[in-house]
């Protein structure tokens, strides 16, 4: 049976973001020229520039999908929490977790800022995660946790305060201690923000 041609296309698709969040994670974005992705990827140079404008759209993909990888594991996390409390905080320790994977450090927190620019890196990441945290604080307050405000407002905030913090740990001479630090300094705020609301 002849398989369609947006099987094929997925299926090249599907290769080549394979190969390229491999080869970005092990050596970083400027290091891998695009001919050695079409090649890991068992794919034409052409095939490339038929799905992708260039190096750059295929790695804003494979950023796409990390987020939404690791989205889809943190909201697991969170449905497994007793409370929304309880859940902020797991979230807090198991985003720093995978904020410290080498691949999510590379790909996420190194590179993608600098080759996406700001403005679109942080369009991806609210894309993703804002969604996430608005429904958390979402919960909290209709739980009477937290206090009721602006709770898209308060989203942005508080994904802002973490990206930066993940932002300081990857930057960081010293990694544990700094996550240790910007743990203690997020939960304090987290605690603030249910101790009014109680």
């Amino acid at each position: 049976m002849r398989r369609s041609q947006q099987d094929r296309s997925s299926t090249t698709k599907a290769a080549l973001t394979a190969a390229a969040r491999e080869l970005f994670a092990a050596r970083g974005y400027q290091a891998v020229p695009a001919d050695e992705i079409v090649r890991a990827a068992g794919v034409t140079r052409g095939a490339l520039y038929h799905h992708y404008a260039d190096k750059q759209g295929l790695f804003r993909s494979v950023v796409a999908q990390l987020e939404a990888e690791l989205t889809a594991e943190l909201r697991a996390v969170m449905d497994a929490a007793p409370d929304a409390v309880t859940g902020m905080f797991a979230l807090l320790t198991a985003f720093f977790d995978a904020c410290g994977r080498p691949e999510n450090r590379q790909i996420s927190l190194i590179d993608a800022p600098a080759v996406l620019g700001w403005r679109e890196w942080r369009a991806i990441e609210a894309e993703h995660g804002l969604g996430l945290l608005v429904d958390v604080l979402t919960v909290a307050v209709e739980a009477g946790l937290l206090a009721p405000q602006p709770v898209e407002v308060l989203a942005r905030m508080l994904l802002g305060a973490v990206i930066e913090a993940v932002l300081l740990i990857a930057d960081a001479d010293d990694p544990v201690r700094a996550r240790a630090e910007a743990e203690q300094a997020l939960g304090a705020w987290f605690a603030g923000l249910v101790n009014q609301a109680r």
